[in-house]
């Protein structure tokens, strides 16, 4: 992340500084996302889904959410192409980036019927993308600690933001659950597709094969979603473990377990990277 505009220049030339960089485009999109989260779940609490408040602010939050990762995505290409890099694997190396993943799905999301389970994950990942800017893009430029007199170049103000601090410890203390949270979300988004694909709604097969390669993927690289699975394995398999369920619903779920190893096996995407694994990372 750039470090915020230098604290010798006047606020109004500090402010203008910030708002002219890329970076502020990305974090004004994942605040633009978390508006429009919060005003669609007013129509969502009045079961006004489809009113043209609700279908603007969704759409808009998915929009915000492609320009956000978008951004990101198009940063690291100018930053492979500035020292000649190209991306591992090739086209299996792209589609195994984080961000070009969540970029790919919000323009699915897009433009899909309404799943407003779907915004939660982005939201959850933009509370955190704004807080860390608010903390070190936006109070650093608007209220610039200054090193105490005779300090050398370049030293830091004993006198922290109280703002700031706040906003580190918060950080800092919530971020592992929420991740598990959003884990836990986007799992939940593959069954309400799964719900909505046996009764045939609009689209719901498209996808659910879209979204299970996306949370297959995710899989691979996440330890929160990787805890997530394994923690629901291990719920079932205590319920259907019970001496009370039927035999008849212990082989369902052996089946569904064998057949889910199975399909992990088969898009194991390592095999098809030259043998070098798909980087794994703990969001």
């Amino acid at each position: 992340m750039a470090p915020p505009p230098s604290a010798s220049l006047p606020l109004t030339e500090r402010v203008l500084a910030l708002v002219k960089t890329l970076q502020f485009a990305w974090f004004s999109g994942h605040l633009v996302l978390l508006l429009c989260i919060f005003r669609y779940s007013f129509s969502y609490i009045a079961m006004n889904y489809y009113s043209r408040w609700a279908q603007f602010t969704y759409r808009t939050a998915f929009f915000s959410a492609a320009l956000t990762y978008g951004i990101v995505v198009y940063k690291t290409w100018r930053a492979r192409q500035k020292i000649g890099s190209k991306y591992p694997g090739g086209a299996v190396g792209i589609l195994s980036d984080e961000n070009v993943q969540y970029l790919a799905m919000a323009l699915v999301w897009l433009f899909s019927p309404q799943y407003p389970l779907a915004m939660l994950p982005y939201g959850i990942y933009s509370v955190f993308h704004v807080a860390t800017y608010t903390r070190n893009n936006v109070i650093p430029t608007v209220q610039p600690t200054k090193a105490p007199a005779g300090a050398s170049p370049g030293a830091k103000s004993q006198s922290a933001n109280p703002i700031a601090e706040a906003i580190g410890s918060f950080v800092k203390q919530y971020y592992d659950t929420s991740m598990s949270i959003v884990a836990a979300l986007e799992m939940a988004l593959w069954f309400r597709l799964f719900l909505s694909a046996i009764l045939f709604q609009r689209r719901s097969w498209i996808l659910i094969t879209i979204y299970t390669a996306f949370l297959r993927t995710r899989f691979a690289q996440s330890s929160h979603v990787q805890a997530g699975f394994y923690a629901f394995e291990s719920r079932v398999d205590s319920m259907v473990g019970a001496q009370s369920s039927p035999p008849a619903v212990r082989s369902a779920w052996d089946t569904v377990k064998n057949v889910a190893r199975q399909f992990h096996a088969a898009t194991d995407l390592s095999k098809y990277m030259n043998g070098s694994a798909v980087p794994k990372k703990t969001s």
